[in-house]
């Protein structure tokens, strides 16, 4: 289905109405609905609440769309592929682990994606009563508790390496092996001084949402994001948040400018006037041959 037979601005409404009523059932959880379950591990956890907003931004989609396909994070079977399709791409509630510690980061995201491309995007913290959305070719924006509306970036000077960078990071739940070994490298090549070798960047922040660091991004509130783990319900919303910002995804592995929104690594950078592509080419520098063993489906690394 071509996005020219799709009124993108009606739909982007009305994930604007779903993504503030599923907070509404985030803010009303009671603590027995905090009750986690361990998916992979300890910090890959899921809790009753993830499961119930998930049935419900389902239902209220499906009826409303339902030729449309659906990939929600609770509900996802490996092996279930990404199609041309338009597709719904769902996370209930990024920052489980947040929401169950009562740290406000946390938040629902909703993105269609067609023809595999991030098309419209809602990421909303109700906590803060913080909306960010996107529609394809419309421009990005935030919204705050008073209602003010302000279009996307909020800053856009250019970039100047590293150096005065604040990025985001996450850990992830691999805590052993490659993807472990390749977080520390670059973190604390990020971190440390030029004397023993690093970049010494200004500051790298871990809020343990990955949608709502980009949507930071897109604001330029941050100047990157970089995380190799991460899945498309992580970042389909936000992605198109960043683009229509002005800001750009790439690989999270050096080489690669246009991947996948299923790639499982990303860096994001924000809007700028100048310097993109600059730093990039020097954030991979940090990367060098080193390797996740994350990536899109067909990947085998």
């Amino acid at each position: 289905m071509e996005t020219q037979s799709i009124d993108l601005q009606d739909i982007g409404s009305y994930l604007v109405e779903v993504a503030r009523a599923a907070g509404d059932i985030v803010l009303a959880a009671r603590p027995t609905s905090l009750t986690t379950t361990t998916k992979k591990n300890t910090a890959d956890i899921v809790t009753l609440t993830d499961q119930a907003v998930e049935a419900f931004i389902r239902e209220r989609l499906s009826q409303r769309y339902p030729t449309f396909a659906f990939i929600g994070e609770e509900t996802y079977k490996d092996g279930v592929a990404l199609t041309d399709d338009p597709t719904f791409i769902v996370d209930p509630i990024d920052g489980t682990s947040n929401f169950v510690h009562a740290f406000p980061a946390v938040c629902v995201s909703i993105g269609l994606v067609v023809s595999k491309q991030p098309t419209v995007g809602v990421v909303y913290n109700p906590f803060r009563d913080e909306l960010w959305s996107a529609v394809k070719g419309h421009g990005a924006f935030t919204q705050r508790h008073n209602g003010e509306q302000q279009q996307l970036p909020l800053v856009s000077a250019p970039l100047q390496g590293l150096g005065p960078a604040c990025i985001g990071i996450e850990w992830g739940s691999d805590r052993e092996g490659p993807n472990f070994e390749l977080n520390l490298k670059v973190f604390t090549t990020l971190a440390r001084t030029a004397a023993t070798g690093g970049r010494f960047v200004n500051s790298l922040r871990c809020t343990g949402s990955a949608a709502i660091a980009i949507c930071r991004i897109a604001a330029g509130q941050q100047d990157a994001f970089w995380e190799c783990g991460c899945w498309a319900w992580d970042v389909a919303a936000a992605w198109c948040i960043l683009s229509e910002a002005g800001g750009i995804m790439v690989d999270g592995h050096p080489g690669g400018w246009n991947p996948p929104v299923d790639n499982r690594r990303y860096l994001a950078v924000r809007p700028a006037t100048e310097g993109q592509q600059e730093f990039v080419e020097e954030f991979w520098s940090v990367i060098g041959d080193g390797r996740s063993t994350y990536g899109p489906p067909d990947c085998h690394i």
